[in-house]
């Protein structure tokens, strides 16, 4: 971008905060943080690149198989530190596991793939990159109202030195929008504060509070890997339904039948037995017939409203069985 676009688009960009300005003091954003803020941003070109390197949402380019991100996303080294973390914060995750009926397996893989048990978190400023979002106007509504949680957020005390994440406004070990935070993070070590950035036990609280609220439902697994024999007729399992949401993820998915129907389909567990007949589950082949498959219940829409991405969740519980293990 030329020298002159790039000043006409800062120029631009200064304007646009006191549209922001605005919003933020309609919802009861406080003077004080306004002005410590508001004067502090430029636009951040870097963020305008990343966001246009997404794909859109009518992308019908072929999905790949699964084996290769499994590879890459479950490798022995997150496995590793998985496991000792699980050891490490057993009694703090028994205790939320007893409160949320979220399993402390659940907790731990979340925290790993988000970011690496807290080790790798984002370095972007938060209010630059939501109201440099918002500028843009892709998703004006969405980064106009993450950016005015940002705010409130340190109106509730949260300092504006800890308010760093990725480009698309995701902060702390769970890797929260603002909105998310401000609706669901708990203070999990008793201090008085949802610290999502330093305290582990704030973290897998604030995780175990979230796939609480979103539905989990105790006892139930989220899936597991299946064999499906070769003479399987997937005709008869089709999913007719439509989803609003992630429409691409949710057609890879049959339609819902019983264990018990399953079974009777000659559908075949690879490593563990079955959850009780009447728990009802669809079918994943995500690297095609002959492959290995997987049952999924209910759970698994759970970890897919974390991250809609059919990838995404089965990885985190496949990453979730190992450090149980």
């Amino acid at each position: 971008m030329g020298g002159s676009a790039v000043a006409q688009d800062d120029a631009g960009f200064q304007t646009y905060l006191g549209t922001l300005r605005g919003q933020a003091e309609a919802k009861g954003v406080s003077r004080a943080t306004l002005d410590a803020v508001l004067p502090t941003l430029t636009l951040n070109q870097r963020v305008i690149e990343l966001d246009r390197q997404q794909p859109g949402g009518t992308s019908i380019a072929a999905i790949p198989n699964f084996a290769p991100y499994k590879a890459q996303h479950l490798s022995s080294a997150l496995i590793s530190r998985g496991q000792s973390t699980y050891v490490s914060e057993r009694s703090r995750l028994q205790r939320i596991e007893q409160q949320t009926g979220v399993p402390e397996s659940i907790m731990v893989a979340i925290w790993g793939h988000e970011t690496s048990y807290g080790r790798v978190m984002g370095g972007f400023d938060l209010p630059r990159a939501l109201a440099t979002l918002a500028y843009e106007g892709r998703r004006r509504d969405l980064f106009a109202d993450e950016f005015i949680a940002t705010l409130q957020m340190m109106d509730r005390g949260v300092p504006r030195s800890q308010l760093v994440g990725s480009w698309a406004g995701a902060t702390g070990g769970p890797q929260f929008l603002p909105s998310v935070y401000l609706r669901l993070a708990r203070d999990g070590d008793g201090d008085g504060r949802a610290d999502i950035w330093t305290s582990s036990a704030d973290t897998l609280a604030s995780i175990g509070n979230y796939f609480s609220n979103a539905g989990w439902r105790p006892g139930q697994p989220w899936g597991f890997a299946v064999s499906v024999p070769g003479s399987f007729d997937r005709g008869q399992v089709v999913n007719r339904l439509v989803s609003p949401r992630c429409p691409r993820v949710f057609q890879r998915h049959s339609g819902w039948k019983t264990m018990a129907e399953w079974r009777a389909l000659g559908i075949v567990p690879q490593a563990r037995g079955w959850p009780a007949d009447t728990v009802l589950a669809t079918l994943i082949e995500p690297d095609g017939p002959g492959q290995t498959a997987y049952l999924l219940t209910g759970n698994y829409r759970v970890i897919l409203d974390y991250n809609c991405s059919n990838f995404y969740a089965l990885s985190v519980g496949l990453l979730a069985d190992a450090v149980e293990r």
